[in-house]
């Protein structure tokens, strides 16, 4: 089984997002479009097949910082380093594109989320809002430099 890592649309996303359960709320391209008008973006798909398996969505907030935003893999497709695989991709192309580093959020109620960000050298800079620990969410940081290349 091969995957592969391609640039995605915001059609993909919309479709891929419908297969994974942990998303509460739906995706559908008024709101990624919304999120992402007028600002330098990056999706990410990841295919198995041709079939599209996972995804990773982000875009810059500064001239130094890219903000990953939303990613997935659908559940049949897990263990298998996809996220990671996605993570990797999208650093190296934020190295590339001169971004010094990268900010994401996730929530407790993601921990293969949160520990694969910590793993990946993503430190905790901050908690913000949430009137429970499921729903606040928990910023990350990692610097871009050779060693992330």
């Amino acid at each position: 089984m091969s995957i592969k890592i391609d640039i995605g649309t915001l059609a993909d996303i919309v479709a891929i997002c419908a297969q994974i359960p942990e998303f509460d709320r739906e995706t559908t391209l008024e709101r990624l479009k919304a999120r992402m008008e007028g600002a330098v973006h990056l999706i990410l798909v990841a295919k198995i097949d041709d079939a599209i398996v996972g995804y990773k969505v982000g875009y810059q907030l500064t001239n130094e910082t890219f903000y990953s935003w939303i990613g997935g893999v659908i559940p049949t497709h897990r263990k298998l380093g996809i996220a990671t695989l996605l993570l990797k991709h999208q650093e190296q192309w934020a190295i590339d594109a001169g971004y010094k580093q990268i900010k994401v959020k996730s929530m407790n109620r993601y921990p293969q989320m949160l520990k694969m960000l910590i793993s990946n050298g993503y430190e905790i800079i901050g908690v913000e809002g949430g009137t429970d620990t499921t729903e606040r969410k928990i910023v990350f940081s990692k610097s871009l430099g050779d060693k992330c290349a």
